[in-house]
């Protein structure tokens, strides 16, 4: 049953979480777009496409603004109740902070919940459609744009040149056409106006030119024999093919196999797959060897052990082959030596690809786990500090719910790098932010609970007040003794 006390926090949470929410969400999808301005700018991108680009991007950015909402709402919500006393009301009643605090406990587990649906369902599906886009976008030629005196080249085998354009952005001047088929074959026209339009779906571009000339060199590249004409017009029609300036429509199965486009259920399947590969691959290895160093079987059995060794003792295994058959031992030793260097070569390169692969599925695994737990493990800090301070609205919240995030955000990331790295195990890279703020959020839960003053100018300066005083008296009893 939800009491008086649990409805008034549920509201003083509800507000600010949902503006530092959409904030946060807001930022983080502007911070993306000039990521990839690059990418985007020139190529004659309509909104709708536009609008997908930045609703893939932003999907895939939810479980990193959901954290940082829940940090800055939880020390504005009892930042604002402390500095209006109603948390000193409400302590003074009898209620603890940890029994006040509950309803918000409850609401964040909810939210981690919700993050972890999002981040197994939602995020795979999105990354799948945003990378898909993403590289029809970059890999789109430049828009059509002729600019007065630029060669325009993004049509193959082309390079257009206009002097001048009119108002009308249709009417041209000075119009040079270069034409490329083969090595041998360089075709040009020349003409003083013309005329541009495209076609009404967008796939051919006309020029009606006038008043021109057309060079033009027949021949092909087993003759080197050509033929040259020059042909003088008043009107010419030239038609370009613009095909090769729209945006693909690449199969979204060429990135299904990436580890961010794949839920826990699949990411289990996957490395549960390389982990048998891997372990195939090693048996086969050992196989192998055993196959192509025969005496390794011998090694182990009693049989041959007790085969007595020969009482005349050789300082050298060379001295036990005959000069007769040296050379073809020799030679047979450093090919056998040579095809087990190569195979193991190319099965440890092929092991490393499975570990690597496993490393990757890993790291999905556990990021979908740790981000989702980190909003519980962010709000333990937030309540607490926000209970201390007393101070509402965006200010000292704000910086510190920066600070904070920013320690978050550089661990998760020095984290995954260095579980890429292989240089920690994965599980200790991922969830190293969890593991460090975890005994923060521990320790300004215990001081909020006993209403410390660690985070309170005042204390910090009657401390310092009384520090000055003893060292004075200090220092007047040691020039008194002297």
């Amino acid at each position: 049953m939800i009491k008086k006390l649990d409805k008034l926090i549920l509201k003083a949470f509800i507000g600010p979480f949902l503006a530092t929410f959409f904030i946060a969400f807001f930022v983080l999808v502007m911070q993306n777009l000039w990521k990839y301005i690059d990418d985007l700018v020139g190529k004659g991108l309509d909104f709708i496409t536009i609008g997908k680009f930045l609703w893939y991007a932003g999907a895939t950015l939810l479980t990193l603004s959901m954290p940082i909402a829940i940090l800055i709402s939880s020390i504005m919500t009892f930042g604002n109740l402390g500095e209006s006393f109603e948390l000193v009301a409400i302590k003074s009643s009898g209620v603890s902070l940890l029994r006040f605090m509950r309803p918000l406990v409850w609401v964040s587990l909810l939210l981690c919940g919700i993050t972890f649906l999002f981040a197994n369902y939602a995020i795979p599906y999105a990354n799948l459609k945003f990378k898909t886009l993403y590289y029809d976008i970059k890999y789109k030629k430049p828009a059509l744009d002729l600019k007065e005196g630029t060669f325009f080249t993004a049509i193959p085998s082309y390079a257009i040149k206009v002097g001048k354009k009119d108002p009308d952005g249709k009417t041209i001047h000075q119009v040079m056409i270069y034409e490329q088929q083969n090595s041998l074959q360089d075709n040009s026209i020349i003409a003083e106006s013309g005329v541009m339009k495209t076609s009404d779906d967008k796939r051919f571009l006309e020029f009606i030119l006038k008043n021109g000339t057309r060079y033009q060199e027949r021949g092909n590249i087993f003759d080197t024999n050509t033929e040259f004409i020059r042909m003088e017009f008043k009107e010419y029609n030239k038609l370009f093919d613009l095909a090769s300036l729209q945006m693909m429509n690449t199969s979204d199965s060429i990135f299904k196999n990436d580890s961010k486009m794949r839920s826990i259920r699949q990411l289990n399947y996957i490395i549960d797959s390389m982990k048998k590969l891997n372990n195939a691959l090693d048996t086969q290895i050992n196989k192998d060897i055993s196959n192509r160093l025969s005496f390794i079987k011998r090694v182990n059995d009693s049989v041959w052990n007790k085969i007595p060794t020969p009482a005349t003792k050789l300082k050298k295994f060379s001295d036990a082959i005959p000069d007769s058959i040296k050379y073809l031992v020799s030679s047979s030793a450093m090919y056998l030596a040579d095809a087990m260097k190569n195979s193991l070569q190319f099965s440890a390169a092929q092991m490393n690809a499975y570990k690597s692969e496993m490393r990757d599925d890993d790291i999905e695994w556990h990021r979908k786990l740790s981000l989702s737990l980190a909003c519980l493990v962010l709000f333990f800090i937030g309540a607490p500090l926000g209970s201390i301070i007393r101070k509402g609205g965006f200010g000292m919240p704000l910086v510190l719910a920066i600070i904070f995030f920013l320690i978050f955000h550089l661990l998760n990331m020095f984290g995954e790098k260095f579980a890429k790295d292989n240089i920690v195990s994965v599980f200790t890279g991922m969830w190293l932010s969890v593991i460090v703020l975890v005994p923060v959020g521990i320790f300004l839960t215990y001081k909020a609970m006993h209403d410390s003053q660690l985070l309170n100018k005042e204390f910090y300066y009657r401390s310092f007040k009384k520090l000055r005083t003893f060292s004075k008296q200090s220092v007047n009893v040691l020039l008194r003794k002297k």
